[in-house]
């Protein structure tokens, strides 16, 4: 299936699109209401406002250093996962949106890095825990929030993934246990943007590594932004060879040209009776 990732409820129902995901919360911090027609998609620990306007919310490494965009390889500011009031209201945000569509999306989910966190509330947490090894518990952490979450998703759970299928570094960076939370998920999402795609072996290298690491289906995402429908087509044909889907990131009416280009170049190129 080839589907559209929008904050623009119209574009949802385009008919090129076999799915859609609306983006009911984005790492700005702008919520919208979530829509039936769409998987609505829900930035988990990313969230700029909050950040800004409850600095207590944000999660510090030792020196104390806040991750936010302030950091020069943030693109957006993190909120800790162990705050309770923030998580219980991620919850809500997830039983809301599946009264509306009964599948949801689940993204930025985990630790900023793995200098993260050493605020007081996760120092306590973790000398209070039964684990010795920090990144354990940062593990632990995380994988009963995606448990949690996906108990309030009567269809399908979908959890985007940090497009790093290098052994080990999900878990260490992120606090992503796979083998722990693929129970839980259904489809993973592996966005692998691109501002051209004039060329796509890293690209076929990165989900081919994701195929290697997951047992749980997963899919691709592209950047479709201003880009050449041309090398958006080739870079699609090489995400469809490895991924259960293809979704097309933030330019629904170029995403639609694409399809409506790949569809015709296929009914061109069908042959029903033998060559004469």
């Amino acid at each position: 299936m080839f589907g559209v990732v929008t904050r623009n409820e119209e574009e949802c129902t385009w008919p090129e699109f076999d799915l859609a995901f609306y983006e009911s919360k984005d790492v700005s911090g702008r919520s919208t209401e979530p829509i039936p027609e769409a998987i609505n998609m829900i930035s988990c620990f990313g969230d700029n406002a909050a950040a800004e306007s409850s600095p207590e919310l944000v999660p510090r490494n030792r020196e104390g250093e806040l991750a936010t965009r302030e950091r020069p390889y943030f693109d957006w500011a993190y909120i800790c996962p162990t705050h309770e009031d923030y998580r219980e209201g991620l919850l809500e945000m997830v039983s809301e949106a599946a009264e509306e569509n009964e599948s949801v999306r689940l993204d930025d989910v985990g630790f900023p890095r793995q200098e993260y966190c050493f605020c007081e509330r996760c120092n306590r947490l973790f000398a209070e825990s039964e684990f010795e090894d920090r990144l354990a518990w940062r593990a632990s952490i995380i994988t009963e929030f995606v448990a949690d979450a996906s108990e309030r998703i009567p269809g399908k759970t979908y959890l985007t993934l940090y497009p790093d299928p290098y052994p080990g570094h999900l878990y260490e960076r992120a606090g992503l246990d796979i083998e722990a939370i693929e129970p839980h998920v259904d489809e993973f999402v592996v966005p692998l943007y691109d501002m051209a795609y004039s060329t796509t072996y890293w690209l076929e290298t990165i989900a081919s590594g994701f195929e290697s690491l997951l047992g749980t289906p997963f899919s691709v995402e592209l950047y479709a932004v201003d880009l050449d429908i041309d090398d958006l087509i080739h870079a699609a044909e090489v995400a469809d060879a490895y991924g259960e889907d293809v979704f097309f990131g933030y330019d629904a009416a170029n995403a639609q040209a694409t399809l409506r280009r790949m569809r015709a170049d296929t009914r061109e190129g069908k042959s029903y009776g033998p060559d004469e």
